[in-house]
């Protein structure tokens, strides 16, 4: 496969069988052959979007000062601001050109204690930036659970089943930045080459170069997406979940030609995690005599914690 495949979220939630079996049938043979969709159909309109980057534009546009009052190290970067630099992709020592941050989940008072999640950060500066962002997460929250319930029709399971797992699941929005490259980059790249950790992504951003995947020959991609479309990928835990029926492709963000380098690039992809004790075993009916069980036993929170460790967004 030399080219991301598009699918239409219009049809999955038709009334016409035809149309929502076709969408289950072209979304899993995409995630099986290379792990990206690009998708039409999704329930954020263009009026959130241009909200969306012109709250983020000014964001990164504060004083690098004013930034890092809203960083907040003793919650390894899960909400809030992390500034330039910070993160890096699993086994590489150099941090990746870009600041980011996050918007976390949304719960109520009264179930704050259960989840244990941190609260989200506001930013004074911006009286929308808060408000727009929490309406962009459920948009995208409600897209994901769609995609995931066509992959489970897909898998053989009951449409539902990933529902209860990511109700209230501690799933992150994260708008990134990549600032303009003043000088050659000494091994670093916009994003390093890596696997998403969660169940699935949606990305906003997309469009125009950059995003690249790797396919199963080990050739690199040029993922773009159309204006009206989202990339969506699968991530670690939904690919060891499936016994790796389900491929987490790795992928990367790579710098611009020299020419381009004055410019900054803006893409903000929701990472959907599930429930920290959603169990991520093996589905059975994902191994057979030729597919072994190929992944240990393990829960969504130990896998994440493992993978921030890694990150280095966690110190042992």
């Amino acid at each position: 496969m030399n080219n991301i495949p598009s699918v239409d979220l219009h049809d999955f939630i038709s009334e016409d069988p035809n149309r929502k079996q076709k969408f289950v049938d072209a979304i899993g043979k995409a995630y099986e052959d290379i792990g990206f969709v690009a998708l039409k159909g999704h329930f954020l309109d263009d009026a959130l979007v241009e909200n969306l980057y012109n709250e983020v534009k000014n964001f990164f546009d504060l004083p690098v000062a004013t930034k890092q009052k809203y960083e907040i190290p003793e919650v390894a970067g899960q909400r809030g601001y992390v500034s330039f630099g910070k993160e890096s992709a699993k086994g590489k020592k150099e941090g990746d050109l870009k600041e980011f941050w996050h918007f976390g989940q949304y719960v109520d008072e009264n179930e704050k204690k259960k989840y244990g999640y941190p609260d989200n950060v506001n930013v004074e500066e911006l009286p929308n930036f808060n408000a727009i962002g929490k309406e962009a997460y459920k948009m995208l929250e409600k897209t994901a659970k769609y995609v995931l319930r066509a992959l489970a029709l897909h898998l053989g399971l009951e449409e539902t089943y990933f529902d209860k797992y990511i109700y209230n699941g501690n799933s992150i929005l994260r708008p990134i930045h990549y600032p303009p490259i003043k000088e050659e980059p000494k091994e670093a790249v916009r994003a390093a080459a890596h696997g998403d950790i969660n169940l699935i992504t949606l990305l906003m951003g997309a469009q125009g170069r950059g995003l690249q995947v790797q396919n199963h020959k080990g050739e690199w991609l040029d993922a773009i997406a159309e204006p009206d479309e989202l990339m969506i990928n699968v991530g670690d835990m939904l690919s060891r979940h499936t016994n790796n029926k389900l491929k987490s492709t790795i992928h990367r963000v790579v710098n611009p030609p020299k020419e381009l380098w004055g410019t900054s690039r803006y893409s903000i992809p929701f990472f959907m995690h599930p429930v920290s004790d959603m169990k991520l075993d093996v589905l059975n009916n994902c191994v057979d005599e030729n597919n072994p069980k190929q992944f240990e036993d393990i829960t969504a929170g130990e896998f994440l914690t493992e993978r921030l460790i890694e990150l280095g967004l966690i110190k042992k």
